[in-house]
Formats: C-alpha cells, sequence, structure tokens
C-alpha cells in the first residue's frame, strides 16, 4: 500500500482498522468477501496495522490440553456467510484433518487448533494489514467546518506514516487487570504472559507456585504448572468458596445469540444490568466443570497419599506482593477471620481477568466530538458506530469496549461473524453517500 510521510497528501482508505486480532481479521474477510462478489460496485478499500509482528492471539494462554470454551461453528465466519472458504471447516479440509475432526464428535477444538485457525485465516488475507505498525494518534480533517475524514498516524521501523480514514473500526482487543497495587515483575506474571515466561523456568526446581483468580484462566494455569512441576506446590488462590461451574446450558446459551444483542440494546437500563446479573456465569469467573472435577480429584488423590501439592485458599483475597531476586511473597488474607498467610513463592499467576482499552487515548481530539452516557461510557449506536456530535461525518467503529449497549458478547468469538457483518452493511450505506473531498470535489 502506498505510504507518505506527515505533511502530505495521503490517499482516501474507506476504512482503517486498528488492531488485527480475531474481530478484524473476521473484518477484513467480510470486505475481501464483499469484494470478491464484484459486480457494479466500486471495491470497497480497508487496510488494518497492527503493532505485533505478526498475528497472535492470546499466545501466552495456548496451554497445550486447553480447549475452546465456544463451538467451532462460532468461527469468523459461519454464521454470517455458512458457505464461506474461510470457515473453520475449509481450513481443517486445507490441513487433511476434516474427517479426524469428524469422527472426534467434538464441538470445541483445543485452543492451540482455532489459533492455528486464525493464522490459517489471517494469512490469506495479509495483503490488507500491515504488521509491526503501531497507531499512534488519529487527527482530524475538517472540510468546511466538518470532519471528513481522519488521519491515522502509524509507527513503524520505516518512522511515522499518516493514512487516511472515512471511518475507522477500532478492535485493539483487552488489557490485562491485575489487583490494585501489586505490580508485574520476574516473578510476578499476569496469565497472559504464562506460556512466554514459564520457560524461563527451564532447569530450576521450583518449589511454589501462588495462582490468583477464579476464572478458567486460574484453573487451566493451576492444572498446568501442577502438572508440568511435579515437584512443586500449587496454591490457588480466590475469593469464593470453590470454583464455580459455567452455565452452557442451552437455554442460557441463548444470551450469546446474535437476536440477543438485539434485545439487550433496546433494554431499559435496568433490564440490561439484570441481564448480566443473570447470565454473567455463562461467561465471567467460571469453569468448565470437567476441569473442576479433575482439580478436585487430584486434590483427593493427593490427601488419600499423603503427598499434597495442590492447596487451595478459598474466601481469600491477595493483599500484598513482595519480589525479591531469588523468590516472591505473597500475603494472603482470609476473608472470614482475617487471618494473613505468608507464601513464599517461585512465582505468583495473577490470573486476575482483562479490561477493554480505552479508544479515547488513540482518537485526541476526535474523542471531544464522541458522547458519553450519563456514566461517562461511550454511546455506540446499534451498528457498532460511537455516537458523536452532527460536526464529526466519518464513522467510529467499535469492536469490543460495547458490553454496556451491546451485552455480553461485546468482547467475544460467539457474536464475531454477525457482528463484522453489520458494521460492514453499516459502513457500505455510509460510503454511498456522497461527501465532499479536501479538493471541493466529491468523493464516494
Amino acid at each position: 500500500m502506498s505510504q507518505v510521510r506527515p505533511g502530505d497528501a495521503p490517499p482516501v482508505h474507506d476504512l482503517i482498522g486498528i488492531g488485527f486480532g480475531p474481530s478484524n481479521v473476521a473484518m477484513a474477510i467480510a470486505i475481501s468477501e464483499h469484494n470478491a462478489r464484484g459486480g457494479t460496485q466500486e471495491a470497497f478499500s480497508a487496510h488494518f496495522f497492527e503493532q505485533q509482528p505478526q498475528f497472535g492471539w492470546h499466545r501466552g494462554m495456548l496451554i497445550d490440553d486447553a480447549t475452546m470454551q465456544v463451538s467451532f461453528l462460532k468461527d469468523l465466519v459461519t454464521l454470517r456467510n455458512p458457505s464461506s472458504e474461510f470457515s473453520f471447516l475449509c481450513y481443517l479440509q486445507s490441513k487433511g484433518r476434516l474427517v479426524d475432526f469428524i469422527n472426534h464428535k467434538n464441538l470445541f477444538p483445543l485452543r492451540v487448533e482455532f489459533h492455528d485457525y486464525f493464522e490459517w485465516a489471517a494469512a490469506q488475507v495479509d495483503s490488507m494489514v500491515s504488521y509491526d505498525h503501531e497507531v499512534v494518534g488519529v487527527t482530524p480533517v475538517l472540510v468546511d467546518g466538518a470532519v471528513e475524514y481522519m488521519d491515522v498516524t502509524v509507527r513503524s521501523g520505516e518512522g511515522l506514516t499518516v493514512h487516511r480514514a472515512r471511518n475507522l473500526v477500532i478492535g485493539t482487543g483487552l488489557r490485562p487487570l491485575v489487583p490494585e497495587g501489586v505490580e508485574r515483575g520476574d516473578r510476578v506474571w499476569h496469565n497472559s504472559e504464562l506460556l512466554a515466561k514459564v520457560d524461563t523456568l527451564e532447569g530450576t526446581s521450583p518449589s511454589r507456585f501462588v495462582v490468583v483468580g477464579a476464572g478458567q484462566s486460574a484453573a487451566e494455569n493451576v492444572a498446568y504448572l501442577h502438572r508440568r512441576f511435579p515437584g512443586a506446590e500449587v496454591c490457588a488462590v480466590f475469593s469464593r468458596y470453590g470454583y464455580s461451574p459455567a452455565d452452557d446450558s442451552s437455554f442460557a446459551n441463548k444470551i450469546f445469540d446474535p437476536g440477543a444483542v438485539d434485545e439487550y440494546f433496546a433494554a431499559p437500563e435496568g433490564v440490561k444490568r439484570r441481564l448480566m446479573d443473570y447470565h454473567g456465569n455463562t461467561n465471567y469467573s467460571v469453569v468448565d466443570i470437567d476441569l473442576i472435577d479433575d482439580l478436585y480429584r487430584q486434590m483427593y488423590q493427593e490427601k488419600v497419599l499423603g503427598a499434597e501439592r495442590l492447596r487451595f485458599l478459598n474466601v481469600s483475597r491477595l493483599e500484598e506482593v513482595k519480589e525479591t531476586p531469588d523468590h516472591v511473597r505473597a500475603t494472603v488474607r482470609s476473608l472470614v477471620t482475617g487471618e494473613e498467610t505468608l507464601l513464599d513463592a517461585d512465582v505468583v499467576v495473577l490470573a486476575t481477568g482483562y479490561s477493554p482499552a480505552d479508544p479515547a487515548g488513540l482518537l485526541g481530539d476526535v474523542a471531544d466530538r464522541c458522547l458519553r452516557d450519563e456514566q461517562g461510557r461511550l454511546r455506540v449506536e446499534r451498528d457498532y458506530r460511537i455516537s458523536t456530535d452532527s460536526g464529526l461525518r466519518c464513522g467510529i467503529y467499535l469492536q469490543g469496549g460495547t458490553e454496556h449497549t451491546h451485552g455480553i458478547t461485546s468482547a467475544l468469538l460467539s457474536n464475531t461473524a454477525i457482528r463484522v457483518g453489520e458494521i460492514l452493511d453499516s459502513l457500505l450505506v455510509r460510503c454511498a453517500e456522497p461527501v465532499a473531498n479536501a479538493t471541493g470535489g466529491t468523493a464516494r
């Protein structure tokens, strides 16, 4: 793609995407399929920028036996276009594993396999993405007093370049969340970096790990560390009495249906809160029942054998972490008695979740034109477009960070294929409307 330096007049893209995780890969595929249909329509021009050097999705959590929590049919395309050549089934066919997968009789692939599928899909649209390119700012471009375009400044090994867009789609993913007062370090990890850092322990004999958190990732980390380091004690710390099972029953799973987004978006604020309270146990701080049973079975077996390596400090909270060059001390307080337990460990793993990135930091002056609700949250239209003042005629779309408006599927794979189709439909309508261009003429 053409690039220009700051101050030059850049070409105009219909869409620039910030980030190239699964959601924006799905967006690129939808655009690619739209353009391939051709006809009398002019091709929709889009380009994406990703700061990672290659595609990667939670690489630090690709534990060898961890499985997906969503059906393979909720891939990047199938719910939008069941005949797509970018489906998980087409991926399996290309790898020579389709029959084997069918014989496996399982809706939930290994996470490493689904990641490989994502890489396979991303590679087929790699002409639409620039890796190792970090978006550092967005500047409004005014025509006759209104913002008709946005200039996106991108940093790479070549320095700064500027790319002009009629619309943005932001898919920058989630940011690791750690307890207040705790900082990550050489021996204090967020679970997102587990596999990247655990290899540094090879050749050592760790004696204890502390894993903080009550969700699926926390339980997977406990099981993985217990298995990989047979001489180490693994202490699980969480504020609940025990791991809570995920509700994946058929009726509860309807909260992930595409139609549920319409209902959630239209619901009064009080109903939205109740729906999240009712159905949070389909996704948040819950664990697959099979993994819960496996961990309990292992704990009980160790008690019988008198060699306990699994410890569960329940109804407890991590109070403090102090790191030294050769160990880390975790202070854990019982929420019942207030008693404190000091745990000297080789590593503390914080499986404490994620938070969505606020796009305002990237949008600069454009953020001042974005409307917010009475709680300070971005107002988002049904088509995932941020509500803006009338002086901003560009579209800014969010893939993530819309849970307060669109419900639980905001940052989940379950609705990705449908969501990108809805965003593309909105973009096509908007780009069909003539607007004044920077030289006074009109542009599609």
